[in-house]
């Protein structure tokens, strides 16, 4: 019977991590939790990666806007290998997986949702960033579909150290019923 949790890596992308206009410094001192994590279990591991329209003209609603604010990360002007995950997560692909995605959410479209379905999963431990974007849409959207989220505390990051650390009070004391604040460590004994 297969194991009823997956370990959800948000955007752990190079275009985070050197230096492009959406560069988040600390994105490297969350990295050897999320390999520790990765390496006890890469087949249960899936990489989402944030990928840019390739113009601003292509991008719908107010995507659209947005990317004519970040023009230079769109993937006309970007340097397609930013689009990747970082080097040190990336040598575990395959086993762990990619999963392709053109909003802060990687539910929107449902195919993700279909994914874990087919695969029996009830349980997401979530990791990457950034806490208060696009981890926090993976949470939010991981909760109205009925999972048990457990997030990682070590294992995230922001650029904005303050709204970080609101996010993470934010979603372990509001939703603490669907949500599990944890480290790293503790979420690796409990497996």
């Amino acid at each position: 019977m297969p194991a009823s949790w997956i370990h959800l890596c948000i955007d752990m992308q190079s275009m985070f991590a050197e230096g492009s206009p959406w560069h988040v410094p600390w994105m490297a001192s969350v990295s050897p939790p999320i390999v520790e994590v990765t390496s006890h279990h890469p087949e249960r591991t899936i990489f989402t990666r944030f990928v840019p329209p390739a113009t601003a003209d292509v991008a719908q609603g107010m995507w659209r806007d947005y990317y004519r604010k970040w023009e230079a990360m769109t993937l006309e002007r970007l340097d397609h290998r930013l689009v990747d995950v970082i080097p040190t997560l990336n040598r575990f692909i395959p086993p762990a997986r990619t999963f392709d995605k053109m909003t802060y959410s990687p539910w929107t479209d449902g195919r993700l949702h279909r994914i874990l379905q087919a695969e029996d999963v009830n349980s997401v431990a979530i990791t990457g960033g950034e806490t208060d974007v696009c981890v926090l849409a993976t949470v939010l959207g991981a909760i109205d579909l009925g999972y048990e989220v457990k997030l990682l505390s070590d294992a995230v990051c922001s650029g904005v150290d303050e709204t970080h650390d609101t996010t993470l009070r934010l979603l372990g004391g509001r939703f603490s019923v669907q949500v599990d604040v944890l480290t790293t460590d503790e979420f690796l004994t409990s497996r």
